[in-house]
């Protein structure tokens, strides 16, 4: 099983690094400090959501309704933070309250789907499905297609801010995935999360709280996908009901081209980081490239799919050995 792990991380390291060195030579633009910044900051967020839905899929769940989570809660930080509905007159309570309210959305909305899928035994697939669709739509419904602006000027900042030279949200994404690693390899309910995605029956034998480990891994989904709408809104500057709407591929992608099992029990947050890359690379050269937005989803598309036949060809492979 090491070498099959350390086959994956190599793979994985070697195209990102391949991919990258060829589109420095055909993409214009691409080897540019200006768009290492924006790789940069397009990856942070990307990686961020993934590793949540890491988590999920490490289960052999999965949680479709990131991207109406990214975009309920840039709505509910837009209605705490914006001048415009005057809830606060101090800057500082305007972005406490709004961050606290979009982490608590997140949460909130993923223990709606984890309590749906661990304790009624719904498909994880039907209940995220229909949690991204009734949020996306009450996003729109609330704010009535309408942006948010106005945000204070310490959080649309916070991008570029830096701190000893390094911006504030590479910190937010060091810690997010400090944290992820710490849980998933370094206590109990990382172990609880590998046995319910290798065997439920068998984890529920050796004592593992099976719907425990299920709500707290969506509601682990949801804060990540609420710290991803953090980073989107600020950068954006604007709270925004269809922020995150084109992400899913992205994020799913992220995690299979990782090297994540889509069985579950099997997946690593290094894996996820390099697989989020890629997906960040891939997007950045394909739009350098002036591809339309339909090739570019074909391409996402033709490439996810590869990867996950790969991985379910290695899978079956490694069942049958």
């Amino acid at each position: 099983m090491a070498g099959i792990s350390n086959s994956k991380s190599g793979f994985i390291i070697y195209l990102c690094v391949g991919y990258y060195l060829i589109m420095a030579v055909l993409a214009p633009g691409f080897f540019t400090l200006n768009n290492t910044m924006n790789l940069l900051f397009n990856l942070l967020p990307l990686l961020i959501i993934a590793i949540g839905q890491t988590y999920v899929m490490l289960t052999a769940g999965i949680d479709l309704s990131v991207t109406s989570i990214v975009a309920m809660c840039s709505v509910l930080g837009g209605f705490m933070m914006s001048s415009d509905t005057g809830l606060f007159q101090s800057e500082f309570a305007a972005i406490l309250f709004g961050i606290s309210t979009m982490l608590l959305g997140g949460a909130l909305i993923g223990t709606i789907n984890g309590f749906a899928v661990a304790k009624l035994g719904m498909p994880a697939f039907m209940v995220t499905l229909t949690t991204m669709i009734l949020f996306s739509g009450l996003a729109i419904w609330l704010t009535q297609s309408q942006n948010l602006y106005n945000l204070p000027e310490a959080f649309i900042d916070m991008p570029y801010t830096s701190l000893l030279g390094i911006p504030i949200p590479v910190y937010v994404g060091l810690l997010v995935v400090l944290v992820a690693y710490f849980l998933l390899n370094r206590t109990i309910f990382g172990e609880w999360i590998y046995a319910v995605g290798a065997n439920t029956k068998t984890a529920k034998i050796s004592g593992v709280n099976v719907p425990k480990t299920i709500v707290l891994v969506y509601v682990f989904s949801g804060l990540c996908a609420a710290v991803g709408a953090i980073l989107y809104t600020a950068r954006l500057e604007t709270g925004s009901p269809v922020m995150g709407q084109n992400i899913l591929l992205d994020v799913i992608g992220a995690v299979v081209i990782g090297g994540t099992s889509l069985f579950g029990g099997k997946g690593k947050i290094a894996w996820t980081f390099f697989g989020a890359l890629f997906m960040t690379l891939l997007d950045n050269s394909l739009n350098l490239l002036n591809l339309s937005f339909f090739i570019i989803m074909v391409v996402k598309g033709s490439v996810i799919l590869g990867a996950a036949i790969l991985n379910t060809v290695l899978e079956k492979s490694l069942k049958a050995t």
